[in-house]
């Protein structure tokens, strides 16, 4: 981060002055007054200027972007970054041909970089805490709802033998969506067992 100290007939003027050879807005600095100055006797007599230290804030984003950009280009894979932040979550979207090689086998290049960039975003822990949402061709959601159709399947087959079926190892967010499914079912119930990244849910019967 770039930090500048400036002198300024006042704090005002200080911060300007450092705005304008910074070239950014005030909202993008964090500023400090090591001395608000005075103007003296008669603006002239022991005057003594301000002082203040200015830092330029982590713009994350940008941070962000350009990781991912580097990352792609890595990969010779051409596409768009778009990128959206909503309250505290960052949700990024890249277009282009050959998404394939970003998504990988059921999503694991997609969440690995979704993974590496959320360690770029939240470095530092200067800010609060951001969610990364990486996607593309909407594979999200259409993971999703294959899960679901997987969690609804699987259930009527444990009510059918009345004997637990254990799902093939999940990460994280995929094994949250089948508990989420059904979790309101009155016939079967679900938990994890395993360790990472070999984790995976099993669904069973519930007995009286």
């Amino acid at each position: 981060m770039k930090l500048i100290e400036v002198n300024g007939r006042t704090v005002d003027e200080a911060v300007d002055s450092a705005l304008k050879e910074l070239n950014v807005t005030k909202d993008k600095v964090e500023i400090e007054i090591l001395d608000e100055g005075n103007k003296g006797f008669l603006n002239i007599f022991g005057a003594k200027p301000a002082r203040i230290k200015v830092k330029v804030k982590r713009d994350y984003i940008v941070e962000a972007k350009s990781f991912l950009r580097n990352v792609l280009n890595s990969m010779e894979i051409k596409a768009e970054i778009r990128m959206k932040e909503e309250d505290d979550t960052l949700n990024i979207n890249l277009i282009g041909p050959n998404m394939g090689l970003i998504i990988g086998y059921r999503g694991e290049t997609l969440d690995s970089l979704q993974y590496l960039i959320s360690l770029v975003v939240n470095k530092g822990h200067e800010n609060p805490y951001k969610r990364v949402v990486l996607d593309t061709e909407n594979y999200r959601a259409k993971r999703e709802e294959t899960l679901k159709r997987l969690a609804g399947k699987t259930a009527f087959k444990v009510r059918k033998f009345k004997k637990a079926i254990k799902l093939e190892p999940m990460n994280p967010y995929e094994r949250r969506i089948i508990h989420a499914a059904l979790q309101n079912d009155k016939s079967v119930y679900t938990y994890s067992e395993g360790e990472e990244p070999f984790r995976k849910i099993v669904i069973d019967f519930k007995r009286d």
